[in-house]
Parts: structure tokens; C-alpha cells; sequence
């Protein structure tokens, strides 16, 4: 009787098992990256400081991409999906799906972070939830810049953060070059998270991620924040979507320009010419 269940359950088609496995991926990777970020602030510094929501998105993020990896690569991020269709890793035809695997992944993690942490956001917060002043909690979803952040330097934080989450990405699996070992890519992608976060996240939080940021924004919306998540921060809503893609297309270039152009295989004949001793070390 199980047996036919599961088949009865179970889906053949292979594009909408890459979205159902992003969305799962997005899930686990968002549920622990909010949840540290409540429990930081919510609980005010007594469970856990500015490192363990770095942590816990690191973590998240490995995590995330042990469930998907398998299925549908886990890019888990909109930006990065854009651009394995622009390399030709991925058809044009699977983009909606995989965007919407990841937005559906986020914006359940979202609610579920909200009913898990309702009560004590309404303790810090006495029911009042705000986008920006003293007790703002919005930022515990999706992410805004400092006040003393512009427009300009947002963008220019996210862009660069951005470049070097996916040039990392690159690099890991590089197998032409020194790639990680085989089932360490989502712990070193983890880490890399975690390193960005903790060099780069007190500006604009180091979104990356359209994927992590705009399903977030739309439920704080939903759930009583209201518009203002879209008009704080000098209309900022629209950086963490425009800034990331961009800045995979950069991180791309750049593994190009430096590495991947000048890292081909020797061809046969050159290596016959070659004589002992000669080789460059």
C-alpha cells in the first residue's frame, strides 16, 4: 500500500523536481538564516551576537544546497540561475520555474519565521511593527542599508559582495583548476557565505540574493509592515534585485579574464615538445 502511494506521489517530470527541490533548498537555508536574525534581536544580544546570524546563514545556505544539489544544482538564488542561462548551463525555458521554486521556498520560510517568533516580536516591538526607528524589526526579513548608506554605495556594497560570492562559487567548482573535493562544495559555499557576511554585511546586510530578499519584503508587507518596506531607505527595495545579477555577470568576467581563458588543457603535440627538465616551476 505504501509503495503505491509513493508512486502515486511521486513526479517524473524533471523540471518541476528542480523547482520543488529549489523551493526546498530556499526554505531550509532562509528558516535558519531569519531565524538566527530574530533570535539576536528579538532576544536583545542574550542569544547570540552579529557572528551568529552570519553563522546561521552560513550554515543555512550549506544546508540548503545538500537538499537540492542533487536535483537542481541548488542556485537558490535568482541571480545565479540568470546567469547559468546567459552561460548556457541552464535552458531559458526552466528560468520561471526555478525563480518561482526559490521566491515560494522564501516566502514560506518568511511566515514560518513570523509564527515562530510572533509572540516575541510583539513583546519588542508592543505590537507596533516598524520599518525603520529604534525597535524596526522589517530588517529581521529582508534587508535595508544604514542611514548613513546612499543609493549609490548600496549598490556598489551589493555589487561587490555579490562578485565574490559567485567568483567563489566559480572557483569551487572549477575542476579545471583546484576544485574543492567532491561533497565539500556546499560547506566551502557555506563558509564563503559566512566570510562575506562578516567582511562585508554592516552597510546594506549583503543581500546577493534577489531570491533571499524581495519574497521576504513582500510577506513583512502582507503581515503588517506595509508599504514602507518598499519606500525606506530611499526606495531601496529594488538594489538587492538589480545589484546581485549584475554582479554574478561581473564575477563571471572576472574568473574569465584571470583564470579560466589561460587554464586550458594542454593539447598532446605541445607536450611532446616539452623535454625533461624543462618545465617551468
Amino acid at each position: 500500500m505504501l509503495e503505491k502511494i509513493e508512486k502515486m506521489l511521486a513526479i517524473r517530470n524533471q523540471t518541476v523536481r528542480e523547482m520543488l527541490a529549489e523551493a526546498l533548498g530556499m526554505f531550509i537555508l532562509m528558516l535558519i538564516g531569519l531565524s538566527s536574525a530574530c533570535q539576536v534581536t528579538l532576544g536583545r544580544g542574550e542569544y547570540g551576537q552579529y557572528f551568529s546570524i552570519n553563522l546561521g546563514f552560513g550554515i543555512g545556505v550549506t544546508m540548503g544546497m545538500h537538499a537540492a544539489g542533487g536535483i537542481s544544482g541548488a542556485h537558490l538564488n535568482a541571480a545565479i540561475t540568470i546567469t547559468h542561462c546567459l552561460l548556457g548551463n541552464l535552458s531559458w525555458k526552466k528560468l520561471p520555474f526555478y525563480v518561482l521554486g526559490q521566491f515560494l521556498g522564501s516566502f514560506l520560510a518568511s511566515a514560518t519565521v513570523f509564527g515562530i517568533y510572533y509572540e516575541a516580536l510583539y513583546d519588542y516591538t508592543k505590537g507596533n511593527f516598524t520599518v525603520t526607528g529604534p525597535n524596526a524589526t522589517a530588517g529581521l526579513f529582508s534587508t535595508y542599508p544604514a542611514s548613513y548608506m546612499s543609493l549609490t554605495g548600496g549598490f556598489l556594497v551589493e555589487f561587490i559582495a555579490t562578485t565574490m560570492l559567485f567568483l567563489g562559487i566559480l572557483v569551487i567548482h572549477d575542476e579545471k583548476n583546484n576544485a574543492a573535493l567532491k561533497g565539500t562544495q556546499a560547506l566551502l559555499t557555506g563558509i564563503l557565505v559566512l566570510g562575506i557576511g562578516l567582511s562585508m554585511g554592516m552597510n546594506t546586510g549583503y543581500s546577493m540574493n534577489p531570491s533571499r530578499d524581495l519574497p521576504p519584503r513582500i510577506f513583512t508587507a502582507i503581515a503588517g509592515w506595509g508599504v514602507d518596506v518598499f519606500t525606506a531607505g530611499h526606495g531601496w527595495w529594488w538594489i538587492p534585485l538589480v545589484a546581485p545579477t549584475l554582479g554574478c555577470f561581473f564575477g563571471v568576467l572576472i574568473h574569465k579574464l584571470f583564470i579560466d581563458l589561460h587554464n586550458q588543457p594542454v593539447l598532446e603535440s605541445e607536450n611532446e615538445k616539452r623535454q625533461p627538465g624543462m618545465e617551468v616551476s
